[in-house]
């Protein structure tokens, strides 16, 4: 059976001529950022401006790091995201109560997360999640351009309650091929890989990573 195409998402975008870019090239989804302390961080008027520069046909993902409650609810109210995002350490519960669709992103590697059997387990107590997101571990939360140890997905793969599957951490024009052959994944998360500095995306690294995913079988 024929695999089906992989799915887009570039994440961190704060310009409009950055969106325009992604969705020409081809890209599912955007991501936006809520979290001051990322050179990627967009205000509410920010936010409003590139979900408007976004296609209908493409999707506007909210990134939130433990963010405070009120704070996710004026983003769904005046964004009016497709996705939420959650990248820290919510709880179920937390990312159930705003009533959207949602991934839980998982620092793979990282303390509690350093085998395929603790990745599993951590993911499955996301059950109501629409895909799990699995990010590489550093200090920071994403955008650090460090690449995951693709084993430890191993178990995620096999599962047979298992969500899909959306790849990040350190995906470049160059990478992104063979990631995506040893995970085969529903959808790959790009960031730092299309950039030429924090939240500047450069529209030829875009353009050669999208190029690069025509390739993949």
């Amino acid at each position: 059976m024929t695999q089906a195409r992989t799915r887009v998402k570039i994440c961190g975008l704060t310009r409009v001529e950055d969106v325009q870019c992604a969705v020409q090239a081809g890209a599912d989804a955007i991501g936006l950022v809520f979290y001051p302390e990322s050179s990627r961080f967009v205000s509410l008027q920010q936010a409003r401006q590139l979900r408007e520069a976004a296609s209908t046909l493409v999707n506007v993902v909210a990134l939130f790091v433990n963010a405070q409650a009120d704070d996710v609810r004026a983003v769904v109210e005046h964004v009016r995201p497709d996705i939420l995002q959650f990248h820290g350490d919510e709880s179920p519960e937390y990312c159930e109560q705003f009533g959207q669709h949602y991934w839980r992103a998982f620092r793979v590697g990282g303390p509690g997360l350093e085998t395929p059997e603790a990745v599993l387990a951590a993911c499955q107590a996301f059950r109501g999640a629409a895909g799990w997101l699995f990010d590489s571990y550093s200090t920071g939360y994403g955008g650090s351009g460090l690449k995951l140890d693709p084993s430890l997905l191993r178990a995620v793969q096999d599962a047979p309650d298992s969500r899909p599957l959306i790849l990040a951490g350190g995906l470049t024009p160059q990478w992104v091929a063979e990631s995506i052959s040893r995970v085969r994944p529903y959808a790959v998360d790009v960031s730092s890989g299309v950039e030429v500095s924090g939240g500047i995306k450069s529209p030829e690294k875009i353009r050669a990573f999208m190029a690069a995913l025509k390739n993949t079988a």
